[in-house]
């Protein structure tokens, strides 16, 4: 009997799910043993599945991706992460390659592309467009003159390029506090950190930065 690559799927919208399995189940030498939507589930999930392959989006209900592959690389280190987001990859891919993810995938992307990331990163390989592969080989060769160039955006942590994000959408300190699940304070001194990095006088330059940021993307 064939030993098929076990996927767990990691997204926030039950649809974007029902249609990954039915791509993935569909496909030889592929099969769905699992789905969440946040990351408490996901850790669950696979602590009980324990899958080759785990297919995870940047955005989950009130947490992160990049949060839940950090905890995969040193929780399961045996699972090998496939992100497959909408979120723009020449911010997140990078991001998430630290965080512990194998691949990177836009959703934008050709379905046939979701099924070569599952069997590239099972088989122990790097899967990103060429274009952020041709980025990360500049960065590599350019060393410390790339990062100068880099956009101030970059300097900011996950965590506070999240924040960042949740402001451009027109969130408000409190609202940030409770999708993060993480308290006000905190959110606070994410924002001060932000504005410091980002060179910003207030939070109203803050939050004007944010909005402006977030349309740049929405426009891509």
């Amino acid at each position: 009997m064939e030993n098929k690559i076990r996927v767990v799927l990691v997204d926030d919208h039950p649809l974007v799910r029902e249609g990954l399995v039915n791509l993935i189940n569909q496909s030889p030498g592929l099969e769905v043993c699992g789905e969440a939507g946040n990351e408490p589930q996901a850790l669950e999930i696979i602590s009980v599945t324990r899958p080759d392959v785990a297919v995870v989006d940047i955005t989950l209900e009130n947490g992160s991706g990049i949060e839940l592959l950090k905890n995969l690389k040193s929780s399961h280190p045996q699972v090998k992460p496939l992100v497959l987001s909408m979120h723009d990859e020449t911010i997140y891919a990078e991001r998430a390659l630290h965080a512990g993810a194998r691949g990177y995938i836009m959703k934008r992307e050709a379905a046939k592309k979701v099924i070569a990331g599952i069997h590239a990163v099972h088989a122990g390989q790097l899967y990103v467009s060429e274009k952020i592969a041709a980025t990360m080989a500049e960065k590599f060769v350019g060393g410390r003159s790339s990062a100068v160039n880099a956009s101030p955006v970059e300097l900011l942590s996950d965590r506070e390029l999240q924040v960042f994000e949740l402001l451009g959408q027109g969130q408000g300190t409190r609202q940030i506090s409770e999708s993060l699940n993480v308290g006000f304070k905190t959110v606070q001194a994410y924002q001060a950190r932000i504005k410091e990095k980002l060179q910003l006088a207030n939070a109203t330059e803050l939050m004007r930065a944010a909005i402006r940021w977030h349309e740049s993307k929405t426009e891509k």
